[in-house]
């Protein structure tokens, strides 16, 4: 399995109403130094309304300033239509949003 397609199995199964950011999944995927690569393949994302990116953002819950599929604003509105509350700032609460990361990249 490709790089991008592990990030991709892995952003799949963040959980509506719940974000995880670049290193987490980097860390997920056994790569930690790779959070700009999981960015990176995010950018690039095939099918973003099956593979939900907008569920990603930085290590201080920062949403990304160029979202790939629309602007900042698309983000913060695809995130909010799922109740995560985003601030002025563009910022989520992660000790609140956070996902705790349970998952199984195998697919079974």
């Amino acid at each position: 399995m490709s790089f991008y397609n592990a990030v991709y199995d892995i952003v799949k199964q963040i959980p509506k109403g719940k974000v995880a950011t670049y290193g987490q999944i980097a860390i997920l995927l056994g790569s930690p130094r790779a959070s700009r690569a999981v960015g990176y393949a995010l950018h690039f994302n095939p099918t973003p309304y099956v593979i939900p990116c907008h569920r990603v953002v930085n290590r201080f819950g920062n949403l990304a300033p160029a979202f790939a599929f629309g602007g900042i604003d698309i983000q913060k509105n695809l995130l909010e239509a799922e109740n995560v509350v985003v601030d002025e700032n563009y910022t989520v609460n992660l000790k609140k949003y956070l996902w705790d990361g349970k998952t199984d990249i195998s697919g079974e």
